[in-house]
């Protein structure tokens, strides 16, 4: 299996930034695409960034410019660097993995972290 485990949430004021990483154990050979989201209260979570198995990053619209996603080549560790952070972007921040097709054996396709809160204060 994989093991998505997160740190580096916490409160920031508007305007600020936050670091978060997420570090990946398990069969991390069997990591394919990485990325994270966001779930705000009484909202559905969606997508911040993506990061392709050949390494090509998306993200939403409303981070485009402020955030920053990467991941180490071995798919071992994703940081995701927030810089000019406004109260809209306060939520529990995921970090996902999706396995590989080879990997079906695993009993999972998609690993997700605790989730990480991030807190912003106007």
């Amino acid at each position: 299996q994989v093991q998505l485990v997160e740190s580096g949430g916490g409160l920031v004021q508007a305007g600020g930034s936050l670091t978060l990483s997420c570090a990946a154990s398990g069969e991390t050979r069997c990591i394919s695409a990485m990325g994270w989201y966001r779930q705000a209260p009484g909202k559905e979570r969606e997508l911040v960034a993506h990061i392709s198995t050949g390494g090509y990053i998306k993200y939403a619209d409303s981070v485009k410019g402020r955030f920053a996603a990467s991941r180490d080549n071995a798919k071992t560790r994703l940081t995701l660097q927030m810089n000019s952070l406004m109260p809209e972007g306060m939520a529990v921040y995921y970090c996902d993995a999706v396995r590989e097709p080879v990997c079906w054996y695993l009993l999972e396709y998609d690993y997700w972290g605790q989730g990480s809160q991030v807190t912003v204060s106007a």
